[in-house]
């Protein structure tokens, strides 16, 4: 150990330098977190209609429970066609051409006058015919169409009452009403299919398929919102944010100045868009800043919608575009989706605890700032809403005081600040990558100095070139690096410290001595890992990246390059477990030997068994797959969320840091076998730290605090577990005595 450190003394001292530059940087992006620290609630009106349709209240006593709690803001989505046929009193029909034309008397059903502008106009099963009853309907249905619809694709007919004959196939709600009937063109990429409907014959055997048109995106684009809905929302004195659907192809600026239009109607200045459908309003138009200008000049905070699987956002056409050109006035949205609001007495508990944990975790963990609340659901029924008040009431009190620990307060949706890496310094980080991985093949191979000095110099060369020809690239690659190198740095440390332990210490120490060695090479790997989290964050440590506009990609990977690395320097070190190996280097009988070695079939067993324990641990990172948490593991991690600032990692202190202490015991033990079973648990360990930065939405001060409940509980739990396998080893050793005494009899 300290021969390398002497050898390699200058390209290590660079290698600081690299860290403080990273600390720099780092320093830059805590200052942006420490002022982002007021969160809104924005409730869904839509659900909170079918809350009280539920309830012995109406919507408004729902909404006024709401506001008296300090939630002001409400979600209003603009009326559709879809809407405006399943839950509203006007009397709309929409149907797709495909399903008209199959009856071959179609055209009676509608005023001649129309259907001959159909007819010479030509029409295909794309389109929608739609058929509107009432003054009302009437107004709303063809002024939205008119504003924000193209002249060319669309027809109006009016008939004054009365209208016979009615529309056999729907008919309207009474005689005396005038009526209008509309035609919209459609396109191929407007439809919207039912899944392939296969048809069986009597033996079961699939006879066709058939693709059956059941909707279109022109039946769900916004025609306005509501008055009745807006009047009881602004009578209460509570704040609209309106919700547009827009969809590519039908979204130009027309489109975004009639929805402006109707937006100014009602006095509304929205504090924050959450845009709906496919797009913000009026990006069709490219060319046009209609839209753009119009968030700019009134301060309009745009929502970036998390996807349900808590990973990235639901990128919609302009959302990039509007957060760059606004300086990043943009916020990320939790939406309650429909999976979290059935977790009511979930994991045992009574009521809506793990919902709050849920929203605590978003909101502290992922740089959430906006909820976008929907009520809550029973978890054994898809439609009944929980409608005692007081659990919402007590959910969001116990949210509050939670955060509180956090600094984290209920208000006006705070907006981060815009922090971008300076250049150089992303030269400088990319450098500290390059001059780590130079630094490794001295590790385990019988490396000169010089040639460690020159693959450092072309390491340096190939970084100042990747960093001149491909920039974008270059942070993410430098990311990527530096969270492999330092992993594999801090488990050559401690297998270098184990082995150095082993020929500083006899086979027969006491405990008392081999803890608190094994104790401090935890914490030196430890630190070093966290060396390289601060240059693994450092480069991707920009509000882009912050507000996971951007997403470091490749952390399987980087989990797995420091395990085959771990390996090496075994094999390195140990040999095919060797107990009194002098060399700490590879040489080519190693690798010889490896190949030809017989392995025993114990060691297949015990191989398969880490194997499947390796697959379980990579599987069930993230939320996008199928390997599930237990139940008990969940609910430990609820209680130390509750407890502590942060919850450390559980396969941290529970697995990897005792088993790099363990790991050192078996060192000095004599026990390679062994050295090699934890080592390679403990470099998980290692890898762990640099990955909980690799999450960028995660602030700062909780990955520091979590790693250091980590280490602080890896110390105990080493210690305790380290006196366990030491009690178990005398055993054995005393059963193996006694084998061999009766054997010799």
């Amino acid at each position: 150990m300290k021969q390398y450190v002497k050898t390699n003394k200058i390209l290590l001292a660079l290698l600081a330098l690299c860290v403080l530059v990273s600390l720099a940087v780092i320093a830059r992006r805590w200052q942006a977190e420490a002022s982002n620290k007021r969160y809104d609630v924005v409730l869904d009106y839509s659900e909170m209609e079918l809350l009280a349709e539920q309830s012995e209240h109406d919507v408004s006593w729902w909404l006024g429970q709401f506001r008296d709690m300090g939630i002001t803001k409400v979600g209003l989505t603009e009326e559709s066609l879809i809407t405006l046929m399943e839950n509203s009193p006007l009397a709309v029909t929409a149907i797709p051409m495909d399903t008209v034309i199959q009856d071959a008397d179609w055209r009676s059903n509608y005023p001649d006058s129309f259907v001959q502008r159909i007819d010479r106009r030509g029409f295909d099963r794309f389109d929608v015919l739609v058929e509107v009853s009432g003054e009302e309907a009437i107004e709303f249905v063809t002024q939205g169409i008119q504003g924000r619809f193209d002249p060319d694709s669309y027809i109006i007919e009016t008939m004054e009452a009365p209208y016979l004959p009615y529309s056999s196939l729907y008919p309207a709600s009474s005689s005396d009403e005038d009526r209008a009937f509309l035609f919209l063109d459609g396109e191929v990429n407007d439809a919207l299919y039912l899944s392939d409907t296969k048809y069986m014959t009597t033996m079961r055997k699939g006879f066709s398929q058939r693709n059956e048109i059941k909707a279109s995106k022109l039946m769900y684009l916004s025609l306005g919102l509501m008055p009745e809905k807006v009047e009881t929302i602004q009578e209460l004195g509570m704040e609209i944010i309106p919700r547009t659907l827009a969809y590519d192809g039908h979204n130009d600026a027309r489109f975004a100045q009639d929805v402006v239009r109707g937006y100014n109607a009602y006095g509304i200045t929205p504090e924050y868009i959450i845009a709906g459908g496919e797009a913000v309003i009026g990006y069709d138009d490219e060319e046009d800043d209609f839209a753009l200008n119009y968030f700019q000049d009134n301060d309009i905070t745009v929502g970036l919608i998390e996807t349900n699987v808590q990973r990235e956002n639901i990128m919609q056409s302009g959302i990039e575009d509007i957060a760059k050109a606004t300086d990043y006035n943009v916020v990320r949205v939790f939406s309650v989706w429909d999976y979290i609001q059935y977790r009511y007495a979930y994991y045992g508990y009574e009521g809506a605890e793990e919902i709050e944990n849920t929203l605590y975790r978003a909101i502290v963990e992922r740089n959430i700032r906006i909820i976008y609340f929907k009520p809550i659901k029973q978890n054994d029924n898809s439609y009944a809403y929980i409608t005692d008040m007081d659990v919402y009431r007590d959910m969001f009190e116990s949210l509050d005081r939670r955060l509180e620990a956090h600094n984290i307060t209920r208000g006006e949706a705070s907006v981060m600040g815009n922090v971008q890496v300076p250049s150089l310094a992303m030269l400088a980080l990319g450098l500290g990558a390059g001059i780590g991985g130079a630094l490794l093949p001295a590790t385990c191979l019988p490396m000169k100095k010089k040639w460690t000095l020159i693959l450092a110099g072309a390491a340096a060369v190939c970084v100042a070139a990747a960093w001149v020809v491909m920039p974008n690239t270059f942070r993410l690659v430098a990311s990527f690096a530096s969270s492999v190198v330092f992993a594999c740095l801090a488990a050559a440390f401690f297998l270098m410290a184990a082995k150095e332990s082993s020929q500083v210490l006899p086979s027969n120490a006491k405990l008392g001595r081999i803890l608190p060695r094994a104790a401090a090479i935890l914490a030196i790997a430890v630190l070093i890992s966290l060396a390289g989290a601060m240059m693994t964050a450092a480069p991707l440590s920009s509000t882009d990246y912050m507000l996971e506009l951007g997403i470091f990609r490749g952390v399987k990977l980087a989990q797995l390059a420091p395990l085959a690395f771990f390996c090496v320097l075994f094999l390195a070190y140990y040999g095919l477990f060797e107990k009194s190996r002098r060399a700490n280097t590879l040489r080519l009988r190693d690798i010889v030997g490896a190949l030809n070695w017989t392995i025993p079939v114990w060691v297949l067993v015990l191989l398969a068994a880490v194997g499947l324990a390796g697959y379980y641990y990579l599987a069930r990172t993230g939320h996008e797959t199928d390997v599930s948490v237990s139940t008990l593991e969940i609910i430990m991690r609820n209680d130390l969320e509750n407890l502590l600032l942060a919850r450390p990692r559980t396969k941290e202190f529970l697995v990897a840091f005792p088993c790099i202490m363990l790991a050192v015991y078996a060192a000095v033990r004599r026990l390679p076998f062994w050295t090699a079973l934890f080592g390679l648990a403990g470099t998980i360990g290692l890898t762990s730290v640099c990955n909980t930065f690799m999450h960028i939405r995660t602030p700062l001060y909780l990955g520091f605090a979590r790693t250091a409940y980590s280490l602080v509980l890896g110390l105990v739990v080493g210690a305790v577990f380290t006196g366990c396998f030491e009690l178990l080893y005398r055993l054995f050793l005393i059963a193996r005595k006694k084998y061999i005494e009766a054997e010799q009899k």
